[in-house]
């Protein structure tokens, strides 16, 4: 008989909210509760919305030290934000991304159109044109919209997850639906995201899908996971197809709608890696250093580590900087699973245990044979 589901997990923190620190507004309706307020916009921060609609109201508010990013606004209310010493940042024609978006991306915008066209017709494949097309261009545009457009994705991401218990789960794309291993790390996702902890990969397919899967599936029964698994396993991989891989996947959501939140920070950088559907909030970068750092920095309840090559490599030692200088309040917990691998293949565990030594980040540190020992040790780290 299949494990009943458990209970309903409360939804990953969405931090300070719209009028926080700095008084961000990001809807329609947050600029109507604004405008209705004494002091009007005075110093607000008014973040990608339409505002073609609320000339009448733009005319009759303070906008003294107010920001404008991204908003449309009909010429008179642009002309009167600016003398009232407003600062506008105008919305750029011809882009296929918003460079002061306000919020994280979700699987469905970035891939609109997967259904019909297929992938080369979706925002995130337009996207990483554009990027491919100016990243080495020298324009001074291109890089000033990449970095703006990072800079806001953190904005968002920090705001989601600020309060959160975040564990990151780190391991390489090439691992492939359809195996134990890949089993494994769903299996990971889903018990983290059951002990109520907000689950954080790099966003992109193998074992960063497969933990963003078994956190989607958390809040269903058990017997979820293993159908999915073996409808997932027909399409193995994003190679050849990224098209079949992805329709794929949001079958599987189709099958069992209503899933868990996580967290998928990929990015651009590595266009072969598309992102995978399965994470509920996507922060996709242009810039692969702010992305990692991010991941990394964010994953505050700690660390696992599943067997990757170059790019987990990087990560375990990314993350070992700050325990080792102690540059954090705490040593993130750090868990490395697979004993062989961390040891012969890509010895990085003697390293890092050499690191460790003596030092405050010797006790949060552990190296485990199986993925299902990973969430004991985290915990045993943890405590």
């Amino acid at each position: 008989m299949a494990t009943p589901p458990p209970e309903p997990r409360p939804p990953v923190p969405r931090g300070r909210g719209p009028l926080g620190p700095g008084h961000e507004i990001h809807t329609l309706a947050d600029f109507d509760a604004a405008v209705a307020r004494p002091g009007s916009l005075a110093g607000h921060r008014i973040q990608s919305v339409d505002l073609t609609g609320r000339t009448f109201a733009l005319l009759g508010a303070v906008t003294a030290e107010a920001v404008f990013l991204g908003c449309r606004m009909e010429p008179e209310a642009a002309a009167k934000v600016r003398a009232d010493g407003a600062l506008v940042f105008p919305p750029v024609p011809e882009l296929p991304f918003d460079p002061y978006r306000a919020r994280l991306y979700t699987p469905d915008e970035l891939f609109e159109g997967i259904a019909g066209t297929g992938y080369e017709s979706t925002p995130d494949f337009l996207a990483y044109t554009w990027f491919g097309r100016t990243r080495s261009d020298g324009d001074i545009l291109s890089s000033m919209l990449r970095s703006l457009h990072d800079d806001a994705v953190s904005d968002a991401l920090g705001e989601l997850l600020d309060g959160a218990r975040v564990v990151g789960v780190m391991g390489g794309h090439a691992m492939g639906r359809g195996t134990e291993a890949y089993a494994g790390a769903a299996r990971l996702g889903r018990s983290l995201a059951r002990a109520g902890l907000s689950v954080a990969t790099g966003g992109g397919p193998g074992a960063m899908e497969a933990a963003n899967l078994g956190a989607y599936l958390a809040p269903h029964e058990d017997a979820a996971l293993p159908e999915s698994l073996g409808f997932l396993a027909r399409a193995p991989s994003f190679v050849p197809s990224v098209t079949e891989w992805a329709r794929a996947a949001f079958a599987v959501r189709d099958l069992w709608p209503d899933g868990g939140e996580s967290v998928g920070i990929p990015t651009w950088f590595y266009g072969h890696e598309p992102p995978n559907p399965f994470a509920s909030h996507i922060a996709k970068y242009f810039a692969n250093a702010t992305r990692e750092d991010g991941l990394l920095a964010r994953s505050t309840a700690g660390i696992v580590f599943l067997p990757g090559a170059a790019g987990t490599v990087q990560e375990i030692f990314d993350n070992a900087t700050p325990n080792y200088y102690a540059s954090r309040t705490a040593p993130t917990p750090m868990v490395l699973v697979n004993r062989a691998h961390w040891s012969t293949r890509l010895p990085a565990w003697p390293l890092l245990r050499a690191l460790a030594a003596d030092r405050r980040m010797e006790a949060r540190i552990a190296l485990v044979d199986s993925i299902d020992e990973a969430p004991a040790a985290l915990e045993r780290l943890s405590a």
